[in-house]
């Protein structure tokens, strides 16, 4: 089903590129751009989870770990090469937002809809929630700094954020120790169970699988010019502050592949590769995705620190903790799904009134 789809969403590639050379307009152009991300992201991540199939488990985990949340990642690398900071940095608070608030929201109501009530391995989620404390931690701290000190000069705090990215991509190097080699057997339902759920009978052709990865990463990259070059002027068009662009409409955007897999394996009764999916991305972003965005900025001459501001830090920690509340104890229900969503709405409602 989901191969279909993003075969059905190839034609937004041609359109999107006909409306930036015919200058069909900001809007239109970000539109298309944005349903043409959609279907090469699906395939990147089709191809991802087939090549790391046919490595084995280490290496394929490996390779999940680093592509999983690649059309992000790009997406974020081409706007913050566009000079686009602010909006970057909301993409990685709505990012967080989104998979531990919709994608897991979506996940346990439309899956507690259908079995009533499911469960899943908790040990994941006590995993996840002890890391994304610490990377919580580094996100906060900048932003503390600088409201209970008298005056704090950006070198310092981009100092500080230099090496808070270091420390985080060192603790993502020790989860991914933990996960794929001193406990790795507290993984391997969820390994099993991802080859399992796709219909996986025989070894996938590697050659093939790669090709398309390579193929589908470089047309993420195309369409994420063409999305980050009419993405200003479509919101101001609709009214939009970039701090909402930012957390609500990149996330979407990138995410696609995640969202659609998440909710497909929790409404075939796998609640465990649906949290898996959820939480294991959040971490993602907040130990990698995050880190390497500030120091490519630092790279490329476009600085980008670790100062969120007061009210994402605190948009993040309540999805943080709702998050683990609800998943700690290793059943979910319709219910908690709708809980979540909730969550998310309000705070989405939030970001696009705040100024």
């Amino acid at each position: 089903m989901k191969r279909l789809v993003s075969i059905g969403f190839l034609v937004f590639i041609p359109l999107s590129i006909a409306a930036e050379k015919l200058e069909w307009g900001a809007l239109t152009v970000f539109i298309l751009a944005a349903l043409a991300i959609v279907p090469l992201a699906i395939w990147l991540s089709t191809a991802t989870e087939e090549v790391a199939l046919a490595t084995g488990p280490t290496i394929g985990g490996l390779l999940n770990a680093l592509f999983g949340n690649a059309t992000e990642l790009i997406i974020a690398i081409v706007a913050l090469r566009a000079g686009l900071v602010d909006i970057v940095k909301a993409s990685i608070t709505g990012t967080l937002m989104a998979n531990l608030l919709l994608v897991m929201g979506l996940s346990m109501l439309l899956g507690g809809i259908r079995y009533k009530e499911q469960s899943f391995a908790p040990v994941v989620a006590r995993v996840n929630a002890s890391s994304m404390t610490v990377a919580i931690a580094a996100i906060l701290l900048p932003a503390m700094v600088i409201y209970s000190s008298s005056s704090v000069p950006p070198t310092a705090i981009s100092k500080m954020s230099v090496v808070a990215a270091i420390i985080l991509i060192l603790v993502y190097g020790l989860t991914l120790l933990f996960s794929l080699k001193t406990h790795s057997y507290l993984y391997d339902v969820s390994q099993v169970e991802l080859g399992d759920e796709e219909g996986h009978h025989e070894q996938p052709n590697l050659p093939l699988w790669i090709t398309v990865l390579i193929i589908a990463t470089i047309g993420v990259a195309f369409e994420s010019e063409i999305f980050v070059g009419a993405v200003e002027a479509a919101t101001e068009g609709l009214g939009l502050t970039p701090l909402f662009t930012g957390v609500i409409l990149l996330p979407l955007v990138g995410g696609a592949a995640e969202y659609v897999t998440a909710v497909g394996v929790a409404l075939k009764n796998n609640m465990d590769l649906s949290v898996s999916i959820a939480l294991g991305s959040s971490l993602l972003v907040a130990l990698l995705v995050a880190p390497l965005l500030v120091l490519i900025g630092q790279f490329i001459g476009q600085p980008m620190d670790l100062n969120f501001s007061l009210f994402e830090v605190v948009t993040v920690i309540i999805a943080v903790v709702i998050a683990n509340v609800i998943s700690l104890d290793g059943r979910s229900n319709w219910l908690e799904g709708a809980l979540l969503l909730a969550t998310y709405g309000i705070l989405g409602t939030a970001f696009f009134f705040h100024t």
